[in-house]
């Protein structure tokens, strides 16, 4: 457990009061959060839940860093030191660079982050060219995207979904792909340009000879170079649809003869594959090499064989590689408990979206905006202390977003907004990669020129009468497909705007791939411009269900007899981490002082401890007995006092009872506030 103690200072902003203290504290883009995470023993994934498109992998010292394809939202560097624990750290490229486009399936592809010549370098694709940006640190800020000039010696240019090799002697080159048939190897000067040095691949995705529109590796795109025991290592996918395959040759050379014939990467054989919710592993990274002689991939995989879920995009995937012999193997990425990395997390809590006070003068690299965004149509400095968001032009809204990544959270913002027509619309909004479907819960104007407060998904629309006043709180409650609204005068009475509506073909796969990406939440203006005070992501005073773990051991869900679902299979020293939950700060005036399970038990002696940020070496809040309730179907609530903390917090459940005994089922939990 590695802790990092800083001393904090918030200076009072506006209405705002902050206090001086010491904390096991991260502080990121100036934004408080209490966290002092211990590494795993074993994970479960995806690592990186929610759209982690065409991901790369980068070890620099005892960091990792991933980035890849973005489209349309702003891309995100993520940087780990244990590679189970994510944290998002910079946006090389500025949503205001007048190349960017605003359109689904746009944006940004591929992209890799290394470390060369004492910079660090960002490499991405847009509109089928190569570009980089550098900067000094990981953070940024980074340069201004620099155009990669395509080599003379190749007959097509550089493509997209590219990587970078750094080999071993100090040369590097740009591993590429565009179209089909086409692929190189491009040795770059130190200016990050090519230096003529090319090795072409044409050979590698030739047409299969008895049918001649079809090509051998379909597109054989997305591919990545590295080392292990004088040996080089290629791989490629198959395309989307899935498949991985990896070849390797003692020398570095364009000679056919000298490679091995491409073989599957990921054990297909795996007896647990047919059963994996994430299948047709494909578009992997560079594997990287530990200390301690292991060696691992980050890859994208959609949850195909849920179906359900497809459209939260391909989620971040951690794997082993094996060498056994002449053979590289990657594990599959089954539904099980993996061994993780023994590396230590540094306090970096669960990727999940985190609540966000906009108390920096700098905007959290979680958010990203929705294509092309002038700098003038945001400000975290106009009124301190809110974010300000304007529209991008009288017709078209602006967005801030970030990845919607799981199956239960409470959204809530207060924002302070006047509506002055049905064109104004300020609020919460979840919408897909196509951005041709979205559900939002907004404030408005009816076409009475009664101020409302509304949600809409598709044609399902309804309103109530905001009787409230310009400043109002919204909260938008998601329990699987099933969406809620809320709106409320303080944050703490909420009245519900409408029915429940299901948003399944929001969550679902459809044709168009969903624009490339998964979908995303956040919040919006369109007509004319709002303020927005914070942004909750997941509520402790809202039910969570215990289904929805971000990450577990030992526990599966199953359906109950009313027809929903609980944690089930829990057993003496099993646990669950549900992340990013919201106690409560200088603008969310809570602080807990119960929480409350909601369990079915036939036992008796067992219990849940609850901790925050970690297991053992966090914090534990409280210790809730769970008694018998005379069945597995009768769910009873119990009580226990609760620490007094605030701020967001991983929260881990810890479960114990008899040593072999199945303890009880577990199917929601939540705190009360004093």
């Amino acid at each position: 457990m590695i802790y990092i103690f800083y001393l904090v200072k918030m200076i009072s902003i506006m209405n705002k009061r902050f206090n001086l203290f010491f904390a096991v504290a991260f502080v990121i883009s100036g934004q408080l959060c209490l966290f002092g995470q211990s590494s795993f023993e074993t994970y479960t994934n995806p690592v990186i839940p929610g759209d982690h498109s065409d991901c790369t992998l980068t070890k620099v010292g005892n960091d990792f860093y991933t980035t890849g394809s973005s489209f349309n939202p702003t891309p995100v560097i993520y940087h780990s030191t244990d590679l189970v624990h994510w944290e998002a750290i910079a946006q090389p490229v500025a949503a205001d660079w007048s190349e960017y486009g605003d359109a689904p399936q746009g944006g940004c592809w591929g992209g890799q982050i290394v470390f060369y010549k004492n910079k660090y370098w960002d490499f991405f694709s847009r509109a089928n060219t190569m570009y980089y940006v550098i900067a000094d640190k990981p953070e940024g800020p980074w340069s201004m995207p620099v155009r990669i000039k395509d080599p003379s010696q190749l007959s097509y240019g550089l493509g997209y979904d590219n990587s970078i090799f750094i080999d071993d002697n100090g040369k590097w080159y740009l591993v590429i792909k565009n179209g089909q048939p086409n692929g190189g190897i491009v040795e770059l000067g130190d200016d990050g340009q090519p230096t003529g040095i090319v090795y072409d691949l044409n050979w590698l995705n030739a047409k299969i000879s008895s049918n001649p529109d079809v090509y051998q590796y379909s597109w054989a795109e997305g591919p990545v170079m590295w080392k292990h025991n004088g040996f080089y290592y290629y791989s490629f996918a198959r395309d989307v649809s899935g498949g991985q395959k990896v070849m390797r040759s003692k020398t570095l050379t364009a000679d056919k003869s000298a490679w091995t014939t491409p073989v599957d990467f990921f054990n297909e054989n795996d007896p647990d594959k047919a059963n994996a919710i994430f299948q047709g592993p494909n578009h992997s990274s560079a594997a990287v090499e530990l200390a301690d002689g292991t060696s691992w991939v980050l890859h994208p995989v959609w949850a195909r064989n849920s179906g359900e879920w497809f459209g939260q995009g391909r989620q971040g995937i951690l794997n082993q590689v094996r060498y056994i012999g002449d053979e590289v193997v990657a594990d599959y990425p089954a539904n099980k408990s993996f061994t993780a990395p023994k590396l230590p997390s540094s306090g970096i809590p669960w990727c999940v979206a985190k609540s966000d006070c906009f108390v920096s003068d700098k905007l959290n690299p979680e958010w990203s905006f929705l294509g092309f965004t002038p700098k003038n149509t945001w400000s975290l400095t106009e009124r301190p202390g809110w974010l300000r968001l304007y529209p991008k032009s009288p017709t078209k809204a602006n967005t801030v977003i970030k990845t919607d990544a799981e199956h239960n959270y409470s959204l809530i913002t207060r924002l302070d907004f006047d509506a002055k027509s049905t064109n104004d619309e300020a609020g919460l909004r979840l919408m897909n990669g196509l951005e041709n479907l979205y559900i939002k819960l907004y404030s408005s104007v009816n076409s009475k020129g009664q101020k409302v407060f509304a949600i809409k998904f598709d044609s399902v629309y309804a309103e109530v009468e905001n009787k409230i006043g310009n400043v109002a709180w919204l909260k938008l409650v998601r329990v699987n497909h099933i969406m809620t609204g809320y709106y409320s005068a303080d944050g703490s009475n909420w009245q519900q705007v409408g029915h429940e509506i299901n948003i399944a073909a929001l969550d679902k796969f459809n044709k168009d791939w969903n624009g490339w990406c998964g979908n995303r939440q956040g919040l919006y203006v369109a007509g004319k411009s709002a303020d927005f005070d914070l942004y909750i992501y997941r509520d402790a005073y809202t039910p969570i269900l215990a289904e929805c773990p971000a990450n577990q051991f030992g526990t599966t869900r199953t359906q109950t007899a009313s027809k929903d679902y609980s944690l089930d299979s829990i057993h003496n020293n099993d646990w669950a981490l549900y992340a990013g939950v919201e106690f409560g700060n200088d603008d969310y005036k809570k602080k807990p002082y119960i929480v409350k399970m909601t369990a079915a038990c036939t036992t008796k002696g067992s219990a849940v401890e609850v901790w925050i940020d970690a297991i053992g070496t966090g914090q534990k809040i409280a210790t809730c007995n769970i008694e018998s309730t005379g069945g597995v179907d009768a769910y009873k609530t119990f009580l226990a006092k609760t620490a007094t903390i605030s701020g967001k917090h991983d929260v881990y459940l810890r479960f114990v009872g008899s040593e072999k005994a199945r303890l009880f089922n577990l199917k929601s939990f939540c705190f009360e506030a004093k």
